[in-house]
């Protein structure tokens, strides 16, 4: 099967291309957002292959996933005027939970019956106004980066992209205090500048540009995984981090609450449990790896390779009947 998809989300997508088609990736020369190809960070198989517009209208095409609301007009005129979800099967994978008035927020994909809403976690299939559109959830799966987890730096890693820029969404608000208990390493982009946005000490509250290549070593030198996050979509990195065999301390809102088990970590509505919880990991070692292995286990179990690629498989071979 074909599949055309835009590189978006490049952790997700490494997860998904590792399915059994072959996988049409729009590129444009400037490799902007609506063409940005292969991903340069992450390890793809050679069955996705970069694909122009010119060549995207005389492709074979057997499915569309759309990702953004922009992407149905995108593809309408790039493929000669076949429109997804009437002339080419397709889907549209949400990734992100709603913003704005959120009890009311509609998804622009409501009330389309030809096309299926896929949501990545039930939080935000729960929290969508859907309308009438046939949803359904498919969770994250992830590449398993194996079992790394050392825990040798006294130290809690973070990872949020543009932490300045966010603010209370991801809870930079919050490591001022956090670090005080524990000291902190920020990973992501464009972190620059976070302690002194914060008006912290660097030494307790350090940010660094990671690339993808580095993120999991780094990561499972920390003694513990720090999830401040107070409103988006289940957050990649921290799936990543049980997959490393790191305890979770995390904020329990949205899907946290659903992806952390007991015994996996700890999760509360209270930033200062948390800080209680990230102090004590520092303090006990054995306490960190003994969750850590947990929450390893809970991650395999429910957000490994197998089962997400099962789901979408199972999917594709549904709108495409």
């Amino acid at each position: 099967m074909n599949i055309l998809i835009w590189h978006v989300h490049g952790s997700w997508t490494t997860a998904f291309v590792q399915g059994p088609h072959t996988y049409l990736v729009p590129v444009l020369p400037d490799r902007g957002p609506d063409g940005l190809g292969r991903a340069e960070t992450f390890a793809w198989p050679d069955s996705v292959r970069e694909v122009t517009p010119p060549e995207l209208a005389e492709a074979d095409v057997d499915a569309v996933v759309l990702q953004r609301p922009h992407e149905e007009e995108l593809a309408t005129r790039w493929l000669g005027g076949r429109r997804p979800g009437r002339d080419i099967p397709a889907v549209y994978l949400e990734h992100n939970a709603p913003d704005g008035n959120v009890p009311d927020t509609r998804h622009p994909y409501a009330d389309r019956p030809g096309l299926t809403l896929v949501h990545v976690t039930h939080f935000n299939r729960l929290f969508w106004d859907n309308g009438s559109s046939p949803t359904t959830v498919i969770e994250h799966g992830i590449v398993d980066p194996g079992h790394q987890w050392t825990g040798e730096l006294e130290r809690a890693a973070v990872v949020v992209n543009d932490p300045v820029r966010r603010g209370r969404h991801v809870g930079t608000d919050l490591l001022p205090a956090l670090s005080e208990a524990a000291p902190l390493d920020v990973f992501g982009m464009r972190t620059e500048g976070l302690a002194a946005h914060l008006g912290v000490d660097p030494e307790r509250c350090r940010a660094e540009d990671l690339p993808q290549e580095r993120l999991h070593t780094e990561l499972a030198r920390r003694r513990c995984y720090l999830h401040p996050v107070r409103w988006t979509s289940l957050g990649l990195s921290l799936l990543e981090a049980m997959h490393l065999g790191m305890p979770v301390v995390a904020l329990a809102t949205t899907e946290a609450l659903e992806a952390v088990p007991e015994g996996a970590g700890v999760l509360s509505t209270r930033p200062e449990v948390l800080a209680d919880a990230a102090r004590r990991y520092l303090h006990e070692p054995q306490a960190a790896a003994e969750d850590g292995a947990r929450a390893r286990r809970a991650a395999l179990g429910r957000y490994g390779l197998k089962p997400f690629l099962h789901s979408w498989e199972r999917l594709l071979e549904e709108v495409t009947r």
